[in-house]
């Protein structure tokens, strides 16, 4: 769910800070006074004292100039300017994406039914009654969940006449539909990359910042900066995150020094087809059901976690390598960046040659403003790729993709259409049921954010305004 709070802020601050510097050729010299910048010494400490945030701060930036935080030692004995200068020689991004602050997680607590202060500790204890371990007892004259004994069921929550009783997450752990992050002995939270699908949702609900995604920016200014042509690829979501026409965010991206822009959607109208096409054959030949492949993170939960649907989804490539094909051959050896609003589209590039980088709308963002870009003062662009359908253009939203396809479809096949919308424990669970041929449609769309795209990890809008924005964009038909 998109919330703007302090760890967002101060992450667009540091990245703010980083382009800036980048830009202006003087990142190698200033880059160890950004967590200073970021807590000056009159600042009210978050955590105990400035010292500890300002430690915070250079951990996020090594993170957001590309580098993985796992290796404490090595980040001991580096300073910001030597990542800069390795960063200056790296070609590539690598795996992996993600990276997690140690020294930022706070470990949360593992009990996550939690007895309040407005426990009454009533004669009818209704909470020790219906408790099926007896974890609950009685102390200081207040009900107590024993830790060891409690399985999470609720039942206490439930039956409690004054709702004395509450429900704490450990908000990375819920977040994260496939069990991946969990705690190490010293009750820290690691990411299990065997188990991890990139969905980025666990970067958004952390409330101490302690999971980010590794940034590619200085690598885009770097090749801008350098003088080779470089292309904005944008996602079709980018219509609903900027209070601006389309014309002025294309000329707010040319502005910023891309030599072009290239329309995702374009790429999406390609993935129309080839599923469409797909979809015919496989009802031709009897399969039970086709799923669609634009979300990577789905695909990536269907190799680790639902494997029997893995034969049902298309082969079909995703927008975005499309787009990045087309914009190779129209600008031979052009870098190419896609721009959107996906963590797991950083991973799908690592294995993607015709993508170079991945930056979401939250770098974006910042790049405008280090470069002191307002969006609505620039002037008006076309798109040097683009002229997608409105089918196309609609496929951040959920139902997108599956109703492009129904409509290609026309009357040549039955569709029967089954949306998954959000990846969740459940839902992988009904995929798991589909690829046994538990399924009552024949063409599932995934969307691992719930409302599809413009719900995703890194968007810099609220969704609900971000949907009334992509509307008014596919009605003007621009």
């Amino acid at each position: 769910m998109f919330v703007e709070n302090k760890t967002t802020i101060i992450k667009q601050e540091i990245l703010t800070y980083i382009a800036r510097f980048a830009l202006e050729g003087r990142l190698l010299e200033d880059v160890d006074k950004i967590p200073v910048s970021v807590v000056p010494r009159d600042a009210n400490p978050i955590r105990c004292c400035i010292y500890k945030d300002r430690e915070m701060v250079k951990y996020r930036t090594i993170a957001l100039l590309g580098f993985s935080l796992e290796n404490e030692f090595e980040i001991e004995k580096r300073l910001l300017s030597d990542y800069v200068r390795i960063a200056y020689e790296r070609e590539k991004p690598a795996f992996p994406i993600l990276t997690f602050i140690n020294d930022a997680c706070r470990t949360c607590v593992r009990a996550n039914y939690i007895v309040t202060n407005i426990c009454q500790n009533c004669v009818a204890r209704p909470c020790i009654v219906n408790c099926p371990k007896d974890a609950i007892s009685t102390r200081n004259e207040q009900s107590y969940i024993d830790p060891d004994k409690c399985i999470n069921c609720g039942k206490c929550m439930e039956v409690c006449p004054y709702h004395a009783i509450v429900y704490l997450p450990v908000p990375c752990e819920e977040a994260c539909p496939v069990d991946a992050i969990r705690k190490d002995e010293t009750g820290k939270e690691h990411i299990d990359y065997t188990r991890c699908i990139f969905c980025g949702k666990c970067t958004r609900e952390c409330p101490f910042g302690a999971i980010m995604e590794k940034s590619q920016l200085l690598d885009v200014i770097k090749h801008i900066r350098a003088g080779r042509k470089t292309v904005a690829m944008i996602a079709p979501s980018i219509a609903g995150q900027f209070k601006a026409p389309m014309a002025k965010v294309i000329g707010a991206l040319k502005e910023s020094g891309f030599a072009h822009v290239a329309e995702v959607a374009l790429g999406a109208d390609r993935t129309i087809r080839e599923e469409s096409e797909e979809f015919l054959e496989r009802m031709k030949r009897g399969d039970p059901c086709m799923g669609t492949s634009c979300c990577p993170a789905y695909v990536e939960a269907v190799k680790k976690h639902a494997k029997s649907f893995l034969p049902y989804v298309s082969k079909a490539e995703t927008p975005m390598a499309y787009t990045g094909r087309m914009t190779g051959e129209k600008y031979p050896g052009a870098v190419r960046v896609f721009i959107g609003p996906c963590v797991a589209k950083k991973h799908e590039d690592l294995e993607n040659r015709d993508v170079d980088y991945v930056l979401t709308y939250e770098e974006m963002e910042s790049f405008f403003a280090a470069k002191d870009i307002n969006v609505n003062n620039c002037k008006e662009s076309e798109f040097d790729l683009g002229g997608a359908s409105r089918e196309g253009r609609g496929f951040p939203v959920s139902s997108g993709v599956a109703d492009a396809i129904t409509l290609t479809v026309k009357d040549k096949a039955e569709v029967k259409t089954v949306l998954i919308n959000g990846l969740t424990r459940q839902t992988i669970k009904q995929l798991q049921r589909a690829g046994k041929g538990e399924t009552e449609g024949n063409l599932i769309e995934v969307m691992s954010c719930e409302g599809g795209c413009l719900s995703g990890p890194a968007v810099i809008t609220n969704p609900k305004s971000a949907v009334r924005r992509l509307k008014e964009f596919l009605e003007s038909g621009e």
